[in-house]
């Protein structure tokens, strides 16, 4: 898709635009240390992008804006991502700098012996900024999609973050993943930088897990104290499922129908040095709490799920589901995503997908997901209650 302009127009609005940095990266063709791997198969990587490929191929418009050197890795990376249906035509090419590369091991990230390398210091996405970004770009969306992970990348970067999370007329719904990575940030202070952001966001993806490291906030209670602002919270808890906390008090999104997510009313400012204090604030109150559990998967790779966790909760979104069915499909992306190997693959068709959503709930407790199983609904396993 490419976008159609005409003298005097605005950019073409799409559903979603996802910003962020995506690298080259370079997978190993066997279990091991970095050290003794012998060979690395290329790939690419990046939250915001891994989001908008999985939107592209589920029948949304999506448009993905950053950086790349004005390299073959550049190239390889736009070609990929174009690939998957987006729209590729905001991404600037930087002949000073180089497209981010990365080596990782095999295993899961965050488990013991797992290893990752960057090499994105002084990267062509590090330099986005308020200034070399087109900002009429970046909101013409129903849903701007943006990730912890580009706050870290530069200052610059996270200031630009800092603009589009702004309260202003006419901002797209702002969908905001903490994915918070301790390697990029020095200490918990700096991380507070990631409760700024998402206190100004309209939904919100963190980890039971991200907010405990990231925050020291080990209780969902405390949790949604700290993020006042936001109209949804999701908080994922890996295998044991997803809880979506909904707010009162907002706007619905524009064309997502009667029951389209809620943005807030109210706002809270940033500081310079981290999230603005909230004594005597009140957030808004809870309209409802679902919670539902994730199906059993066989994983093949456990990588990439999160972000097509988001794509599949903001797929839900765009069509005006209920928060439960949102998760339901949520799910259903992320266990494409843990089935085969690699970050990317395409989600389930949106029939497939709505079928099991539909499921009740003991049947859904029951639902088996292996390698394969978007490919035909027989691969579905469904074990007889006991």
């Amino acid at each position: 898709m490419t976008i159609v302009t005409v003298t005097g127009a605005g950019p073409e609005t799409v559903d979603v635009v996802a910003l962020g940095e995506s690298m080259v990266t370079f997978l190993p063709s066997r279990p091991g240390r970095l050290a003794d791997v012998p060979s690395f198969e290329r790939g690419i990587g990046g939250a915001e992008s891994n989001v908008a490929c999985a939107l592209a191929r589920g029948g949304h418009s999506v448009r993905w804006v950053s950086r790349v050197g004005a390299d073959g890795f550049g190239d390889h990376l736009v070609e990929a991502v174009g690939a998957h249906g987006v729209d590729v035509s905001a991404v600037a090419r930087d002949a000073g700098r180089p497209t981010g590369v990365y080596f990782r091991t095999a295993g899961e990230r965050g488990s013991r012996g797992h290893e990752v390398a960057y090499y994105r210091a002084g990267s062509a996405a590090s330099a986005m900024s308020v200034t070399n970004v087109d900002l009429d770009v970046v909101r013409a969306c129903r849903v701007l999609h943006l990730s912890g992970i580009t706050a870290a990348v530069s200052r610059g970067c996270l200031e630009l973050m800092r603009e589009l999370v702004a309260p202003r007329a006419g901002r797209p719904l702002i969908s905001f993943d903490v994915n918070f990575r301790p390697g990029l940030w020095g200490d918990r202070g700096e991380a507070r930088v990631l409760l700024e952001l998402a206190r100004a966001a309209d939904v919100v993806f963190v980890g039971a897990d991200e907010a405990c490291d990231a925050w020291g906030l080990r209780d969902d209670g405390v949790l949604l104290e700290a993020l006042a602002g936001p109209g949804l919270v999701v908080v994922k808890r890996g295998a044991s499922g997803a809880t979506a906390y909904e707010r009162g008090g907002g706007r619905a999104l524009p064309g997502a129908g009667r029951r389209g997510l809620v943005a807030p009313t109210r706002r809270t400012p940033h500081a310079e040095d981290g999230p603005a204090p909230l004594e005597g604030v009140a957030p808004p109150p809870l309209v409802a709490v679902h919670h539902v559990a994730a199906p059993k998967v066989r994983v093949a790779a456990a990588v990439g799920a999160g972000d097509a966790f988001a794509a599949g909760f903001l797929s839900g979104t765009l069509r005006g589901l209920s928060a439960r069915e949102r998760l339901r499909h949520g799910h259903l992306w992320a266990a494409v995503a843990l089935t085969v190997d690699g970050d990317l693959a395409p989600p389930p068709s949106r029939g497939h997908a709505e079928r099991l959503v539909a499921l009740d709930d003991e049947a859904w407790g029951r639902l088996r997901l292996g390698p394969g199983w978007t490919r035909a609904g027989e691969v579905v396993e469904e074990v007889p209650a006991p």
